[in-house]
């Protein structure tokens, strides 16, 4: 009719290098089988669900990719657009509140975690939401919205609200969303330390700490008063590391 056969093994190659992904992205997914994860993880049934939309919705079949991607949505909780274009390899973990918009396109070998939103802004028609390129990683919570380009190999922080074009292989945090380094590397592969992020507006606030309390030493020591106590970390690092695993 419009390549039924062709379309059919498009979607089961896809189908195979989502699996794929899983089993190399998801530790609990070790050992376990493919017919398990196909049957059992909403990632992958969302995606299996939205491949196939995708190819009715670009032979414009009518009602039916609307159809699917709701009956997806109810059951996954992940909702995927038919008219989004998502490469190969795509990994959802966890999935819950996903949200991938009409003219959203994902490249090859992205890894999302639950509550991302790849959003528009306003009412505009058109080229409205975000392009990932490939290798990226988003974190839980985080909001792309806009037309906006998310360079390769980029890393976005767990509740980052991104607005603006991400230069490849950096790493964004906090909100509005800054480009930051960790440790001065860039960090590669999906696995980033989310818990020692940097925060940019922390820092900010440590440095004004520091200098207020340098500017009060001062006038205590003018004055003849005694010098003020120091300013006291409000998070001191104690105990384990919450990112130890």
């Amino acid at each position: 009719m419009f390549g039924v056969g062709s379309t059919l093994r498009r979607v089961a190659r896809e189908l195979r290098r989502d699996i794929d992904a899983a089993h190399a992205r998801d530790p609990a997914a070790r050992g376990v089988s493919s017919v398990e994860i196909l049957a059992a993880w909403p990632g992958v049934q969302a995606l299996l669900a939205h491949r196939v939309a995708h190819a009715l919705d670009q032979h414009s079949v009518p009602l039916a990719p609307r159809i699917l991607a709701l009956l997806s949505r109810s059951f996954t909780n992940i909702e995927i657009h038919p008219g989004a274009a998502v490469g190969d390899g795509l990994f959802i973990d966890h999935g819950t509140g996903v949200v991938i918009g009409e003219t959203a396109e994902v490249g090859d070998n992205v890894t999302m975690y639950q509550g991302v939103t790849l959003g528009g802004t306003g009412f505009a028609t058109g080229k409205r939401h975000p392009t990932v390129q490939d290798n990226v990683t988003i974190g839980s919570g985080a909001k792309l919205l806009g037309p906006i380009t998310i360079g390769h190999g980029a890393k976005i922080g767990a509740n980052s609200v991104v607005i603006h074009d991400v230069p490849p292989n950096s790493t964004v945090v906090g909100v509005p969303g800054h480009p930051v380094r960790v440790e001065g590397v860039r960090p590669e592969g999906p696995d980033a330390d989310w818990a020692h992020l940097p925060d940019p507006v922390a820092d900010a606030v440590k440095i004004l700490s520091a200098r207020v309390a340098e500017l009060e030493r001062r006038l205590a020591e003018r004055d003849g008063s005694s010098v003020p106590a120091a300013v006291v970390p409000l998070r001191p690092r104690r105990g384990p590391d919450p990112a130890g695993g």
